[in-house]
């Protein structure tokens, strides 16, 4: 090991110079050599990009990947596998396995079942919001946290790195101008002592002598200031070329700013495109709790499969033929067609979204209009019948804001 004592002497002696001087300055016994103004402007500018993009980058990050455990576990993760020169695996999202665990439990409680049967189409479609989710994490992090992250651990580095030593050229700038003002101080005042030893011959030579000396003093700490402020204009010059990128860098950070954000609109617009498939295809299943949820009466109850879980086949009918305003057949199913409009109990609805049907015996809907719904005793209690004009079907009650 090369170890130089006197290299490693003259760097204590610069730092302890240095320190000396800044705690000067901070007393106020020395003086500070000010920077310009448009350089103080650009160092205030830069800070304040650098406090602010560090501030968003954090926040990403935990809008991203809100558990701070995950986070860090997948920053370690990245780290490792950055070393290793290898490719990042893709994560399962927490969508993604919440639909695959629907898929498993259907397996057991029986795909044919309504419960089963709404599990799997309900896993499906979360597995489809999981891997939504997945693609915008992937495309956030590549077009925006990975700028903001290169400009922090680079070219923020670099910045720093040259603002330091700007500033250490400036206290040593100080201190030679310190320097070139003590010599200066006791040049003139060797240079006055001879008036007062005008009758010593002997010592009128000694302080001539002493007056060449710090003459000389101050030639050499003037040669030294020169130096030191040619190397404070060339590390102004660099820092202030550094900085004035930083207006590069918001042009940057501003285009990855829109790639954020549209990413993030197309990731909620498939968002809400999956779960109106998903409420769509939803609607077609019945609500099996209103016969269930009291035995003694399961017994009269309608089946739980309705017409729209299975197309072509009508709900069942009642035994019952006494109920007013229904024309039906012994044994034969309901038809829409032959329900007539209660007197009594009829609404207007304002339809929400649009709605298809999937066979004759539904209506189908436009969203923002009004029709006219009522009920009919024994239909299931997620559908009403629905008028508009000479038309009438079956409508689903969620597709619909009752009015009055």
């Amino acid at each position: 090991m090369d170890f130089n004592l006197k290299k490693l002497t003259s760097d204590a002696g610069v730092f302890f110079t240095r320190a000396v001087q800044f705690t000067e300055e901070k007393l106020g016994s020395a003086e500070k050599t000010e920077l310009d103004a448009h350089l103080e402007n650009l160092i205030a500018r830069a800070d304040c990009t650098k406090n602010w993009t560090e501030k968003i980058f954090r926040q990403t990050e935990v809008l991203l990947q809100p558990n701070p455990i995950d986070h860090t576990g997948a920053r370690i993760e990245e780290f490792f596998y950055e070393k290793l020169d290898k490719k990042i695996p893709s994560r399962t999202t927490n969508g993604e396995l919440l639909g695959q665990y629907m898929l498993d439990a259907a397996k057991d409680f029986g795909p044919g079942t309504p419960y089963g049967s709404t599990l799997i189409t309900v896993g499906e479609y979360q597995s489809r919001l999981g891997g939504a989710e997945r693609e915008f994490l992937q495309t956030s992090a590549i077009n925006f946290l990975t700028p903001l992250r290169n400009f922090l651990e680079g070219d923020w580095r670099t910045i720093s790195k040259e603002r330091r030593l700007l500033e250490n050229r400036r206290l040593d700038l100080d201190i030679c101008k310190a320097r070139v003002k003590k010599a200066k101080q006791a040049e003139a005042k060797a240079a006055a002592e001879p008036d007062f030893q005008e009758t010593r011959p002997r010592n009128y030579v000694l302080s001539a002598s002493a007056s060449a000396l710090w003459s000389e003093e101050v030639d050499k700490a003037e040669q030294e200031l020169r130096v030191a402020q040619t190397e404070f204009d060339r590390q102004a010059e660099v820092t202030r070329l550094l900085l004035e990128g930083i207006s590069s860098t918001h042009v940057n950070h501003l285009r990855c700013l829109h790639e954020f954000v549209e990413a993030q609109a197309t990731y909620y617009a498939q968002c809400h495109q999956y779960m109106q498939e998903l409420q769509k295809e939803l609607s077609r299943y019945p609500n099996s709790f209103a016969s269930n949820a009291n035995p003694s009466t399961s017994a009269t109850s309608p089946s739980p499969v309705s017409s729209a879980t299975l197309p072509g086949v009508s709900p069942p009918c009642l035994a019952s033929t006494s109920t007013p305003g229904i024309a039906r057949e012994p044994s034969g199913p309901l038809k829409i067609q032959d329900v007539q409009q209660p007197s009594t109990g009829h609404r207007k609805a304002k339809v929400l979204y649009d709605y298809d049907a999937h066979d004759t015996s539904e209506l189908s809907l436009l969203a923002d209009e009004l029709i006219t719904v009522y009920t009919v005793p024994g239909m299931d209690p997620d559908w009403l019948v629905g008028e508009r004009g000479n038309q009438k079907g079956k409508v689903p009650v969620t597709y619909l804001e009752l009015l009055s």
